[in-house]
């Protein structure tokens, strides 16, 4: 697992609107990056409506949702909460692996890959501030926050 001083991975990928977006391109700034298993269902809607409420409280500090689900379907489900922030396409799971929150579940006596539901506060200088694995929707923006200091 990933730790506060680490080397944030790196990712290229592409967003809801088709473009390709990099950490880099967040250099100079804070940004939180947050993995949920699928959009528009309950848990990721409240968590990324919540991050979405808070952007005007935490100044230039940028917010990017990475899930395994298509830039079409990134695209509807910030059309229809407008979010605002990009959503990123790792439909690979390449940089979840990176992350390692690409993880063995199970449901129902069923067992899957899938997305365990985490959040990153990286640096300026791409250097994890905070990991938190296994978050609650509710929670990552109340953590985000106190990291913050707000």
């Amino acid at each position: 697992m990933l730790k506060a001083g680490d080397k944030a991975p790196t990712f290229a990928l592409v967003d809801q609107h088709g473009k390709k977006r990099t950490l880099k391109e967040f250099a100079k700034r804070k940004v939180l990056v947050y993995f949920y298993p699928k959009a528009d269902t309950p848990g990721c809607t409240q968590q990324s409506c919540l991050l979405r409420d808070l952007r005007k409280t935490i100044g230039r500090t940028a917010i990017v949702g990475i899930s395994p689900d298509a830039p079409a379907r990134q695209l509807k489900f910030d059309t229809k909460y407008t979010l605002g922030f990009p959503l990123l396409a790792d439909e690979t799971h390449e940089v979840a692996q990176a992350y390692k929150v690409w993880k063995k579940k199970s449901m129902y006596g069923r067992e899957y890959m899938g997305i365990e539901r985490s959040a990153f506060l990286i640096d300026a200088n791409g250097r994890i501030l905070h990991a938190w694995y296994k978050i609650s929707p509710k929670d990552t923006p109340a953590y985000l926050l106190e990291a913050l200091g707000k």
